[in-house]
């Protein structure tokens, strides 16, 4: 059995579309397998369906790579996350950490959005107090942002804070942060924005100069800005455990991001092993039951073939996509749904064809000359005629994977997958009902296609590499 298979591997990589479909497999199920570790197995509803977690992130931004391709200047993203404080003040009454950021602004683009968040804050008393501050480099300093964290005298017990979820707030829509930038820009510059007859962008104050003194015009003033978060403390007990600190940017990672700035890259590499998997459990269970029915239903014949036929008749003749929506609304959106009726509908077609194959071996002298030595019938289909046929059962089983794949990505879709997962065609629907194809959001659209198209075009290569091993008389044809 080891010596036939690898003689099948071996063919098969001899032919250059075998070759070729083998590699473009190992990459897929090399990325799978690096998605599954790098991810938590309930990424889709602990990450990819919680808002919170992408609230960093730009929204409908391209690809970091895509400004080497694109004259315009773009803006970074940038984190700021501190470890610890850069300095302690203290006094009798209270303790000050001071958080500090450097920033090297050289972009024409100011930052798309700015926000600060804190997490895991413990105290005892009186709440913390958070005071944010820029210091621009042409040494002007804004106060941005002054929050303290709500709480009530616990008699001594300590009271914790955003533990799960930090408290974040874009600075970009607070009134409050608002305010205080129109009466920095009053008092440094002479100019009121309470009468502008349109909005002013925070950051386009924040990180620039007015052209003059009868507009609203900024240029932007590129250099060093520096960041400062300051937490003051009354007990020595008390912790700030996260401050975060982002400029949003105009791109961002590998596959740029969607309307509520998910990582696409993330959940295009998590399609990977759902997609295999959908394939390769489908095509492997569907092509077992068709194949063993289908060599009954030939070798036995008589009723029991009449039954197996007229069945796989009915089978056949039941369109897929409307069934699979219908199940979808009664009994739920699950993958697993999908799958069992992808392998119930999946049988009937591999049975009719291992039949006609059966048929033929049935009348031959090899199968003759066993049944007179008193074989068995399980035996003789399973001992000799199975072996038969399973280079074409193999090569059926190919085929059928990426027509799985692609039955999966059309009913998702449509918006009937299952929503707890993200899969290659729910990222293409969610692109296509946010209207990003109209708008030129390419990246949102454009990958997943091309991923489901590969990932059929490698198992396609597979299965014509397989054509020789099929059929040996193209060996000699070929030579």
């Amino acid at each position: 059995m080891l010596h036939n298979m690898r003689q099948l591997i071996m063919e098969l990589v001899s032919s250059t579309t075998g070759a070729l479909g083998v590699i473009f497999l190992g990459i897929m199920v090399f990325i799978s397998i690096f998605a599954l570790i790098a991810n938590p197995i309930d990424f889709g509803t602990k990450l990819w369906n919680n808002p919170s977690a992408w609230a960093d992130n730009p929204k409908n931004v391209p690809p970091m790579w895509t400004k080497y391709f694109n004259s315009s200047n773009k803006s970074d993203h940038i984190i700021l996350e501190s470890d610890g404080p850069d300095m302690i003040r203290s006094t009798s009454k209270w303790t000050e950490e001071i958080h500090t950021f450097t920033v090297q602004h050289e972009s024409h683009i100011v930052p798309s959005f700015t926000s600060f968040s804190v997490g895991d804050v413990t105290f005892h008393d009186r709440p913390p107090i958070f005071t944010t501050s820029i210091l621009r480099p042409d040494g002007r300093m804004i106060d941005l942002y002054r929050y303290a964290v709500p709480g009530q005298h616990s008699n001594g017990d300590p009271i914790r804070k955003y533990q799960d979820v930090a408290f974040r707030v874009h600075l970009t829509g607070d009134p409050n942060v608002s305010t205080n930038v129109a009466t920095f820009f009053d008092a440094e510059f002479g100019i009121s924005f309470i009468d502008s007859p349109s909005p002013i962008k925070i950051e386009e104050i924040i990180f620039g100069t007015p052209k003059s003194s009868d507009n609203a015009d900024f240029d932007t003033l590129r250099g060093t800005y520096t960041i400062n978060i300051a937490v003051r403390l009354y007990e020595g007990k008390d912790t700030v455990g996260n401050v975060k600190f982002v400029l949003g940017g105009t791109q961002f990672g590998l596959m740029g991001t969607d309307s509520i700035g998910r990582d696409l890259a993330r959940g295009l590499l998590f399609g990977f092993p759902i997609a295999l998997g959908i394939g390769v459990i489908t095509s492997v269970i569907a092509t077992m039951i068709g194949t063993t029915i289908g060599i009954a239903s030939g070798y036995i014949g008589g009723t029991t073939d009449i039954l197996i036929q007229r069945l796989c008749d009915i089978l056949s003749n039941i369109p897929l996509l409307p069934i699979l929506m219908f199940l979808a609304f009664i009994l739920g959106q699950k993958l697993w749904i999908v799958i069992l009726i992808l392998i119930l509908f999946g049988w009937p077609g591999m049975t009719i064809l291992i039949r006609s194959m059966v048929l033929h071996m049935r009348s031959g002298q090899l199968i003759e000359a066993t049944e007179s030595m008193g074989a068995s019938r399980w035996r003789v289909m399973f001992r000799h005629i199975f072996p038969q046929v399973a280079p074409f059962v193999l090569a059926q089983m190919i085929f059928f994977t990426p027509a799985a794949i692609l039955a999966e990505a059309g009913l998702s879709f449509l918006g009937l997958g299952d929503p707890s997962i993200p899969t290659w065609g729910q990222i293409l629907d969610q692109g296509f009902r946010t209207g990003a194809i109209y708008v030129g959001f390419w990246w949102w659209v454009l990958p997943p296609g091309l991923l489901i198209v590969a990932t059929a075009l490698a198992f396609v290569l597979i299965a014509l590499g397989m054509e020789r091993i099929v059929d040996p008389r193209l060996r000699t044809i070929r030579q």
